[in-house]
């Protein structure tokens, strides 16, 4: 009866969070510069009329507030598991550098286009890059804290993440500011969606959705495994292999998200924590609530973005920090005590 009642739980807290992300993504694309009310978006999605109103809809807000909920929701996901493959509950892509590996290499795009006067690298191309810098510094983290081929330690862990973000982080700056690419950089350093077309919607879409789904299948090993290593083993679980796998999940997420969001921090941290409050322990239920919150989190915080001082918008990556921060120090002092 228990187990039942926290599957109610569950699934009712997960359709409370679709509710308001429809919700939210209905504001996003009504609210801006220019306000639209809902029958020009409704018109904007069965029509190819050139009205301003109806092609800002279909080109600008509506691939914006999708990439906003696919990208919150990308990077809960890779945060929950990250805390249940590592049994840390402050892990999160941030804090484990694989999102400073991606700004880094992004960096190294930039100043190719600029010593190579004729190469152009598109946001597909800026994918592959974020990538590739993901991956290497995912992997490198993995391996450095790794005891031994088959354990990792958590605090290793999340030491060489620290670590190596910040160099990477460091890297990408100086690099900015000797190639005066600064300005360039800074959007994927402080994170946002101004630039979110239908071209980020697909590569999310493709990239993050096959992740997303292996996200899913791998829930109950992960379940398995954030129980401890010995339980684990004890159980038939082949643990490196299950974090090897888990791992290249979360850099794909997290490669998807920061290629068209830049460095956007503390999602992964805030989200698992809330769901596993609500719907317990188990990852079945942890992943898509991740998921379906994390959304809802970005979706509403690209709409302060842009409310609190408009015209200008403000770096969704602050605003993220400012509720994760807090979260960060309640984390370390309920660990420590």
């Amino acid at each position: 009866m228990k187990k039942l009642s926290k599957k109610t739980l569950a699934y009712s807290f997960m359709l409370i969070g679709i509710i308001l992300l429809i919700a939210g993504i209905v504001i996003s694309i009504s609210l801006g510069a220019k306000d639209i009310d809902f029958q020009t978006i409704i018109q904007s999605l069965f029509t190819n009329s050139n009205d301003v109103s109806i092609k800002i809809v279909r080109d600008v807000r509506i691939p914006r507030a999708i990439c906003a909920a696919l990208v919150g929701g990308f990077l809960a996901v890779a945060g929950a598991i990250m805390q249940g493959i590592t049994r840390n509950p402050i892990a999160e892509p941030s804090v484990m550098g694989i999102t400073q590996g991606a700004t880094f290499m992004i960096a190294v795009a930039f100043v190719l286009q600029r010593v190579y006067k004729n190469l152009v690298i598109d946001s597909f191309g800026l994918m592959i890059f974020a990538f590739l810098g993901a991956s290497i510094s995912g992997l490198l983290v993995y391996f450095i804290s790794s005891r031994s081929a088959r354990k990792v330690d958590p605090v290793k862990l999340a030491l060489a993440g620290t670590a190596l973000g910040t160099l990477l982080i460091s890297l990408a700056m100086g690099i900015a500011m000797y190639f005066n690419l600064s300005q360039q950089l800074s959007f994927w350093i402080s994170g946002g969606l101004v630039s979110a077309k239908w071209e980020g919607v697909k590569l999310l879409s493709i990239v993050g959705g096959a992740a997303f789904i292996g996200a899913i299948f791998m829930a109950p090993k992960i379940t398995i495994l954030s129980l401890g290593e010995e339980v684990a083993i004890g159980l038939g679980q082949r643990t490196n292999a299950v974090r090897f796998v888990s791992l290249i999940i979360v850099i794909l997420l997290t490669g998807a998200s920061v290629s068209v969001a830049g460095n956007i921090v503390f999602v992964g941290l805030i989200v698992p924590q809330i769901a596993k409050g609500v719907v317990g322990a188990d990852y079945k239920y942890i992943i898509p609530s991740s998921m379906i919150l994390g959304s809802v989190l970005l979706v509403y915080s690209d709409i302060m973005a842009r409310m609190i001082n408009p015209p200008y918008e403000t770096p969704i990556g602050s605003l993220t920090a400012l509720l994760g921060v807090p979260m960060f120090i309640y984390l370390v002092r309920k660990d420590k005590k």
